[in-house]
């Protein structure tokens, strides 16, 4: 598979370096420094585009390469209420999208943990349900994609709580998520359900980028040969 990489922070290299272990070859790589290079004769090279960039430059990036005709795997949070924009063009192309809040494998195992305590607690109304995220200081969203995501899908199953808060929350109705911002910390969510008699938490704990990279190579290689939009789920048949 040829990739085009577009963002070559630490997320992009481990992903480079993931690809490569799979036998995949990076055959365009766009960073701050290079952006000219991004170019409908250099994008056509690639069978997929991996984008892991900023809030700011996510959605130019992934239309220009949908409207040539590059599948894209987008990783890039902060942009989302843009993305049925991003959906219309990739279908009008006939090329294949995939957005997530995260790749991981085991994050995206912990997305249905989640799913299901939240409906287990939905009629549970002596406990209150709050979030936590800790990253390192370089993330440039908050609260990152991810916990907003677990946010999402307690709103889903849970009547009780009707907005989140990205604040501790001043009534019973809000859902709070508290981030922090410590190094070194590659990425921890808790979800945390408490009553006058017990807590009930689960948490997720990412060692290093690795399990990141693997999965948005994984969703790579999923979207060869496919159109429309995909998420993990479709990637890991979960």
């Amino acid at each position: 598979m040829n990739i085009a990489l577009i963002g070559y922070g630490k997320m992009g290299k481990a992903i480079h370096e993931i690809a490569k272990q799979r036998g995949h070859e990076a055959v365009l790589i766009i960073d701050a420094y290079n952006l000219h290079d991004l170019t409908a004769e250099n994008i056509s090279k690639a069978d997929v585009a991996i984008e892991f960039t900023s809030p700011h430059t996510a959605l130019a990036n992934v239309l220009f390469c949908l409207q040539h005709q590059t599948p894209v795997v987008c990783g890039s949070t902060g942009w989302l209420e843009k993305l049925d924009e991003a959906k219309h063009v990739a279908a009008q192309n006939k090329t294949g999208l995939i957005v997530a809040s995260n790749f991981s494998v085991g994050v995206n195992i912990f997305f249905e943990v989640n799913k299901r305590l939240a409906q287990l607690m939905s009629q549970q109304d002596s406990y209150d349900v709050t979030l936590k995220e800790i990253h390192h200081t370089a993330k440039k969203d908050a609260p990152s994609g991810t916990a907003i995501t677990l946010a999402e899908q307690v709103l889903d199953a849970v009547e009780r709580k009707t907005k989140w808060v990205n604040d501790a929350a001043v009534n019973s109705a809000e859902l709070s998520i508290i981030s922090e911002r410590i190094d070194p910390a590659p990425g921890t969510h808790h979800v945390k359900y408490s009553s006058a008699v017990d807590d009930i938490e689960i948490i997720h704990t990412a060692h290093n980028r690795s399990g990141f990279a693997l999965g948005a190579v994984l969703a790579g290689e999923f979207l060869i040969g496919k159109s429309g939009f995909f998420g993990m789920k479709e990637v890991l048949n979960l």
